[in-house]
């Protein structure tokens, strides 16, 4: 491919050499650049890539596609308005539109986008499909694992997993689609069959700002999708529906809708409901318990609905459905009391993981968590009032408190807890948190570990360590036991 031909579907600005010359990659990390490449310099949030062009020509790429004229150079420069966007052009054009293969379904929303995903990839392996996921907890073909980065990858990984997802040959692809993938043009390429929106509640405010910009960001989605499945029940529905060129089938359970859950059962063990479509009632069962599960259920049937699929075999696919990984999880401890992991990491997350277990809890909620650090800080004490308004006893402890003093983190989740009189205790070290919860857990008491889910990992000032919740539990159990 020459790169004349790699750009034609590029909004050139000026271009500075010769375009005929042969392309054999893309690189946009100067690190990765590999001889007879394309360097494209994207303007980060830490660095700017202009800055590493000379780099990259020196280690032999052929061209460099820049949002300005470079000085001192005599090498072939692309100027383009929007490098992130260019990536996006060409890297579909490199890899030939991969995602024309199979049929695309991108899933967007602050909660509930990883589980949803699962429970379309089960519904549809249920039916004889090969799915492809790409999301939070990993990436998969099958069975087969890919370690995942990004809820949604940048816009060159995403065109080759996708070249990679065809030559395999799947059926379907499933996504999470983040807003920051929207902003940020990862997915500006792509050609969705099928969009869904799961809810919207504050997160990501340190990026996007204002919660109009964020539900702006997830809203483009439905610019670029066939069907758009749509959560009828959240506030963010008229900006969503409004915002869509493609056809829309709604779902709800509390109002008219295409699609709707009626007889709605909370159980411990999961949820059951009544699936209305088009005059007909399904029975569905799900052994996921909560009342997040009854939309995340409804989403992922929306989805399979428009690919094609029946109620019957949507319900048989979701009772055949295993619970995800770091999604309120239960740790096998063999004690009496019960150890739950789930990603909780928003407001409206803890909200809901808190109000499933006080449907089937029998002892005490002892609540630990915490909050990232640089991230938004306007939530923090907005969980920590939940958590403690839901919970008997919170351990505040840290999270990936990443480049920020973790306790004046902890500072920030106590403004919340302290509206109210939940008795709490501070523990920096979760680690340490962790030990003394489960030194104190009575019989019957539920300890909600929450922020990490899937998470192995914990992310401090100077590194990384190894933290992953399920081992420190059993290791804890074990040592106490011996």
């Amino acid at each position: 491919m020459t790169l004349s031909e790699l750009l034609k579907n590029v909004e050139i600005i000026d271009i500075q050499g010769n375009i005929g010359a042969k392309v054999s990659g893309i690189a946009f990390n100067s690190a990765e650049v590999k001889p007879g490449d394309v360097f494209v310099c994207i303007s980060g949030f830490k660095t700017d890539g202009h800055k590493y062009a000379a780099d990259a020509l020196e280690k032999g790429a052929i061209a460099v596609i820049a949002e300005r004229a470079l000085e001192d150079t005599a090498a072939t420069v692309v100027v383009v308005k929007n490098t992130r966007l260019a990536l996006s052009k060409i890297a579909a054009t490199y890899y030939d539109y991969p995602y024309k293969k199979f049929r695309l379904i991108g899933v967007t929303g602050t909660n509930g986008k990883t589980t949803t995903t699962y429970l379309i990839k089960a519904v549809l392996e249920n039916c004889g499909q090969k799915v492809g996921l790409i999301g939070t907890n990993q990436n998969m073909i099958g069975e087969t694992i890919i370690p995942s980065k990004h809820t949604t990858p940048d816009s060159l990984e995403l065109m080759s997993l996708f070249n990679r997802m065809a030559e395999e040959g799947v059926d379907t692809v499933v996504m999470e689609v983040s807003s920051h993938s929207l902003a940020l043009d990862r997915v500006a390429s792509c050609e969705f069959d099928i969009g869904a929106f799961t809810n919207v509640t504050q997160d990501h405010l340190d990026f996007h700002e204002t919660m109009e910009n964020y539900i702006q960001a997830k809203a483009q989605l439905f610019k670029m999708c066939r069907v758009g499945v749509l959560n009828h029940d959240d506030d963010a529905f008229e900006a969503m529906n409004s915002a869509a060129d493609c056809e829309t089938l709604d779902y709800s359970t509390k109002t008219s809708a295409q699609i709707q859950a009626e007889n709605i059962e909370y159980r411990s063990d999961g949820v059951k409901f009544d699936l209305a479509y088009m005059g007909q009632k399904t029975s569905i069962e799900l052994s996921i318990p909560g009342g997040f599960s009854v939309y995340n259920a409804l989403t992922a049937a929306g989805c399979c609905l428009a690919a094609g699929l029946t109620p019957d075999q949507i319900a048989k696919g979701l009772k055949a459905a295993s619970g995800v990984k770091g999604r309120i999880e239960v740790v096998k401890t063999n004690t009496d009391y019960t150890v739950i992991i789930d990603y909780a990491h928003t407001p409206d997350g803890l909200l809901n993981i808190l109000n499933a277990i006080r449907g089937f809890a029998k002892g005490r909620i002892i609540t630990l968590f915490g909050c990232g650090g640089d991230r938004d800080k306007t939530k923090r004490p907005q969980m920590g009032k939940i958590a403690a308004q839901l919970s008997d006893f919170c351990i505040v402890t840290s999270d990936n408190p990443r480049s920020e003093d973790p306790s004046a983190i902890i500072e920030d989740v106590l403004a919340g807890v302290k509206e109210t009189k939940c008795k709490y205790a501070v523990i920096e070290n979760r680690f340490e948190a962790i030990e003394y919860a489960l030194d104190n857990a009575k019989k019957d008491d539920i300890i909600l570990l929450a922020g990490k889910g899937h998470e192995p990992y914990q992310i401090l000032k100077d590194r990384t360590i190894v933290f992953d919740e399920r081992e420190i539990v059993l290791k804890l159990i074990d040592s106490s036991e011996g």
